[in-house]
Protein backbone atom coordinates (compact mmCIF):
# COMPACT_ATOMS: atom_id res chain seq x y z
CA UNK A 1 0.00 0.00 0.00
CA UNK A 2 1.36 3.90 -0.34
CA UNK A 3 0.67 6.18 1.44
CA UNK A 4 0.25 10.11 1.79
CA UNK A 5 1.11 12.64 4.23
CA UNK A 6 1.07 15.78 3.78
CA UNK A 7 1.19 19.01 6.25
CA UNK A 8 -0.25 22.34 4.97
CA UNK A 9 -0.03 25.70 6.64
CA UNK A 10 -3.24 27.97 6.99
CA UNK A 11 -4.06 31.24 8.38
CA UNK A 12 -7.87 30.92 8.39
CA UNK A 13 -9.69 31.09 11.74
CA UNK A 14 -10.74 27.25 12.74
CA UNK A 15 -14.49 28.13 11.56
CA UNK A 16 -13.39 28.74 8.48
CA UNK A 17 -10.73 26.38 8.12
CA UNK A 18 -13.41 23.49 8.79
CA UNK A 19 -16.07 25.17 6.00
CA UNK A 20 -13.02 24.84 3.35
CA UNK A 21 -12.82 21.31 4.54
CA UNK A 22 -16.33 20.45 4.38
CA UNK A 23 -16.36 22.28 1.09
CA UNK A 24 -13.57 20.05 -0.22
CA UNK A 25 -14.97 17.00 1.37
CA UNK A 26 -18.54 17.43 -0.60
CA UNK A 27 -16.87 17.85 -4.31
CA UNK A 28 -14.44 14.58 -3.42
CA UNK A 29 -18.23 12.73 -2.74
CA UNK A 30 -19.73 14.18 -5.64
CA UNK A 31 -17.04 13.14 -8.01
CA UNK A 32 -15.49 10.10 -6.37
CA UNK A 33 -18.28 8.72 -4.31
CA UNK A 34 -16.26 8.87 -0.93
CA UNK A 35 -18.03 8.87 2.41
CA UNK A 36 -16.88 11.12 5.22
CA UNK A 37 -17.82 12.62 8.68
CA UNK A 38 -16.27 14.37 11.45
CA UNK A 39 -14.56 13.29 14.57
CA UNK A 40 -13.81 16.46 16.39
CA UNK A 41 -11.41 18.46 14.26
CA UNK A 42 -10.52 15.60 11.56
CA UNK A 43 -12.47 14.94 9.01
CA UNK A 44 -12.21 10.37 7.99
CA UNK A 45 -12.91 9.65 4.50
CA UNK A 46 -12.89 6.39 2.27
CA UNK A 47 -13.99 4.90 -0.66
CA UNK A 48 -12.73 1.82 -2.09
CA UNK A 49 -8.74 1.85 -2.54
CA UNK A 50 -8.66 5.15 -0.12
CA UNK A 51 -8.64 5.28 3.08
CA UNK A 52 -7.67 8.82 5.00
CA UNK A 53 -8.57 12.08 7.01
CA UNK A 54 -7.99 15.96 7.31
CA UNK A 55 -6.73 17.50 10.31
CA UNK A 56 -7.64 20.37 11.16
CA UNK A 57 -4.47 21.96 13.67
CA UNK A 58 -3.74 25.29 14.26
CA UNK A 59 -2.09 27.41 11.16
CA UNK A 60 -1.83 23.79 9.49
CA UNK A 61 -3.38 20.63 8.03
CA UNK A 62 -2.77 17.44 8.12
CA UNK A 63 -3.76 15.03 5.31
CA UNK A 64 -3.16 11.65 5.72
CA UNK A 65 -3.92 8.79 3.24
CA UNK A 66 -3.64 5.22 2.74
CA UNK A 67 -3.74 4.05 -0.91
CA UNK A 68 -5.27 0.46 -2.30
CA UNK A 69 -3.00 -0.94 -4.72
CA UNK A 70 -4.76 -0.06 -7.69
CA UNK A 71 -4.56 3.68 -6.46
CA UNK A 72 -0.93 2.98 -5.23
CA UNK A 73 0.24 3.53 -9.12
CA UNK A 74 -1.89 7.12 -8.95
CA UNK A 75 0.18 8.24 -5.79
CA UNK A 76 1.65 11.15 -7.71
CA UNK A 77 -0.65 12.70 -9.60
CA UNK A 78 -3.10 11.92 -6.56
CA UNK A 79 -1.11 13.91 -4.32
CA UNK A 80 -0.34 16.64 -7.03
CA UNK A 81 -3.94 17.02 -7.09
CA UNK A 82 -4.35 17.32 -3.39
CA UNK A 83 -1.59 19.90 -3.15
CA UNK A 84 -3.36 21.86 -5.76
CA UNK A 85 -6.58 21.90 -4.03
CA UNK A 86 -4.75 22.97 -1.01
CA UNK A 87 -2.63 25.64 -1.90
CA UNK A 88 -5.95 26.99 -3.93
CA UNK A 89 -7.87 26.88 -0.75
CA UNK A 90 -5.82 27.49 2.16
CA UNK A 91 -3.11 30.36 1.31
Amino acid sequence: MSSIDIRHPHSLAPAKARKAVEEVAKKLAERFDVEYDWVGDTLNFVRSGVDGKISLQPNQLHVTAQLGFLLGALKGPIESEIRRVLEERFK
